[in-house]
Order: C-alpha cells, then sequence, then structure tokens
C-alpha cells in the first residue's frame, strides 16, 4: 500500500473536481479530499448517487460540495464548455481535477468486439477525459498547484487477453497523461499523474470478477494515501509519473 500519511488542512480552500464521485473509488476520493478541506465538485451521471455522497460530505461538517450531474457517454462538446464556464462563474479556478470515471465494456476476445462496444468505452475513457482536459485546462492555469490525476489500470500497462477495449482505453489514458505532463512541465503551475488503484473492493470488480470474494480486496477507502498525496502540495513537482495505489 503506498504510505502517506495527509495533515487535517492538506487541501484547504481547494477546488476539486471528481469524476465518477456517485459510488466506488470516487465516491471515497470525494469523502477524503472534502475531509482534509477542499470544495469537492461532485460529477457523475447518477444525481441520485451523487446526492448521497453529497449528504455524506455535508454531514461531516466538511466544505459544502457541488452535486454536477453529467453524463460523458452523451455529452457533446458545448456541454463541456458549458461546464467549464458554470464552474468558472461560480468557483473562480480549478485546483485539482481526479478523472475516476470509467467504464469496463464486454471482456471478450477482439474478434468478437463490436465496434459499438469498442467506440462506447473509448468514449466515457479517452474522449470525454480528453474533453475535460481541454477545457478545464484554463481554470487549472488559474490555480497556483493544480493537479491533474488520471486514473489507469495494471491492463493500461501491460495489455492482457480479453480485456479489449478496456486495456486500449487505459494505454490512451497513460498517453494523455504523459503528453500533458511534458506540455505543462516548466510551463503552467500543473502536474499530471496517473494511479492504478490495483484490486478494490468496487461494484465494477465484482462485475469483472463475480467468483472473486469481495473481502479479499481492500475498502476504495483503504487506497486513499495516493489519491490525497497527489492531489495536496507535497507532490508539487512531481509530473508525468505513474503510481501504484496498492
Amino acid at each position: 500500500m503506498f504510505q502517506y500519511s495527509a495533515r487535517p488542512d492538506l487541501l484547504k480552500d481547494r477546488v476539486i473536481l471528481v469524476t465518477g464521485a456517485g459510488r466506488g473509488i470516487g465516491a471515497a476520493a470525494a469523502q477524503a479530499f472534502a475531509a482534509h478541506g477542499a470544495t469537492v465538485l461532485l460529477l457523475g451521471k447518477t444525481e441520485e448517487h451523487l446526492n448521497r455522497v453529497y449528504d455524506t460530505i455535508e454531514a461531516a461538517g466538511h466544505p459544502q460540495p457541488a452535486v454536477i450531474p453529467f453524463n460523458l457517454e452523451t455529452a457533446l462538446p458545448h456541454q463541456f464548455d458549458e461546464l467549464a464556464a458554470m464552474i468558472e462563474r461560480e468557483f473562480g479556478k480549478l485546483d485539482g481535477l481526479l478523472h475516476n470515471a470509467s467504464i469496463v465494456g464486454p471482456r471478450t476476445p477482439l474478434e468478437q468486439l463490436s465496434g459499438d462496444n469498442f467506440m462506447r468505452v473509448m468514449q466515457v475513457n479517452v474522449n470525454a477525459t480528453f474533453m475535460l482536459t481541454s477545457t478545464l485546462l484554463p481554470l487549472l492555469k488559474l490555480s497556483s498547484d493544480a493537479s491533474v490525476v488520471f486514473t489507469s489500470s495494471s491492463v493500461g500497462r501491460k495489455g492482457r487477453a480479453y480485456w479489449g477495449a478496456y486495456a486500449v482505453s487505459k494505454f490512451a489514458t497513460e498517453g494523455l497523461m504523459q503528453v500533458l505532463a511534458d506540455e505543462v512541465d516548466g510551463v503552467a503551475p500543473i502536474r499530471a499523474n496517473s494511479i492504478n488503484p490495483g484490486a478494490t473492493r468496487t461494484d465494477m470488480r465484482a462485475q469483472v470478477y463475480p467468483g472473486e470474494n469481495p473481502a479479499n480486496n481492500p475498502l476504495p477507502e483503504a487506497i486513499m494515501p495516493v489519491y490525497l498525496y497527489l492531489m495536496g502540495p507535497d507532490s508539487s513537482g512531481v509530473n508525468g509519473q505513474a503510481f501504484d495505489a496498492q
């Protein structure tokens, strides 16, 4: 497990957007960021799940989060622009962006993978990640210390059979992170890195490995140290790196 102990006010006064914030790792990250002082923007497609995370954060007395219902699969370019404009209007800047939302898609041989399924996975995991990054960069540049964190996977670092579109999308995610990291290096107060969460007790993991005992994997809350490290000032100057949460 990544070793790091975050001080209580680590993210004080920071505004951080988390995609896929309604459940799993996204919800845990949103709550961890809020618990360390951040104003968290909860983005996801299911408002009911986002509201539950909102209520948890508010009940704990942390800074008031914001709920942003947004479907990354169907969003059009102008909707990303409208989202950026809304964040600028309401919050004035962005200090952190956690790209957490992903879909797995069918796990089949490439020969049997339909074009529709391939493109759907790429749309959510790559195209929407790019659109969010590019439209939010001007807001990240308004921060004195901004961090963009991409969510990768072990199959995005070494391809494995039957992981199809998901593996390809995670290779693309690593590439996007590396290109962005190189472009902002020494030019803007932004850093970009990726995290491979590893086997974690989430609905997505259960969907992919239905026969596995979920108790063998850590809860999302247990892998938060690396997320807090990369979102806070202690990782200033760390750029273009691929991290493992476990």
